[in-house]
């Protein structure tokens, strides 16, 4: 399968945490990431499965986080300020409510300066594995617990933790454990992927 890399914009001047907000709001048609670099990353729109198999994520999350309230649930299009000043979005995303209730409301109509203690990442045919990779590393070194990459080309979950153990399982015929950080959230990927 040939996956091309994400496209990257090199500017010769670094845009402002402002600056980059506002550039994502004059072209809310299109999704971006800025990496730790100050590089903005356009984002390829997913195709109907993977954008299908998301929404089941998020459901599933969704149903979770009414019931136990312990957090706030957030979709794709969320851009969050990671300590290293990379501004990223992922596929679905938690953070607990101590956390997120120490923003101001100003804070949280932007890309809030909060690293998610919870994402999932979904390969989509337009993603370089190596890139997602690095990706869960980031979010884990900026302070994630717990992320799960989900590649459904290559079959394969891998599960990454804040202790920096990183398990790979060789089949999407598994059920996945929230484990300490979402009590008794369990993802059955296995009914999601049909």
């Amino acid at each position: 399968m040939n996956i091309p890399t994400p496209v990257t914009l090199k500017m010769g001047e670094l845009m402002s945490e402002e600056d980059f907000y506002q550039f994502c709001q004059m072209n809310d048609t299109l999704e971006f990431e800025r990496d730790s670099y100050g590089n903005i990353i356009l984002m390829s729109p997913t195709g109907s499965f993977t954008g299908s198999l998301n929404f089941r994520v998020l459901g599933n999350l969704f149903v979770w986080n009414e019931k136990w309230g312990l957090g706030e649930a957030f979709d794709s299009a969320t851009g969050f300020t990671l300590p290293n000043g990379a501004i990223r979005s992922p596929d679905a995303s938690w953070i607990k409510n101590e956390k997120w209730n120490l923003l101001t409301d100003e804070q949280k109509e932007k890309f809030a300066p909060i690293c998610p203690d919870f994402i999932v990442e979904i390969r989509s045919k337009s993603d370089e594995l190596k890139y997602l990779l690095e990706k869960m590393e980031e979010y884990i070194e900026n302070g994630t617990q717990l992320a799960w990459l989900i590649d459904r080309f290559d079959s394969k979950v891998y599960i990454y933790k804040s202790d920096k153990s990183i398990t790979k399982i060789d089949s999407l015929n598994v059920k996945l454990s929230g484990d300490l950080v979402l009590p008794e959230f369990v993802l059955d990927l296995e009914s999601l992927i049909k």
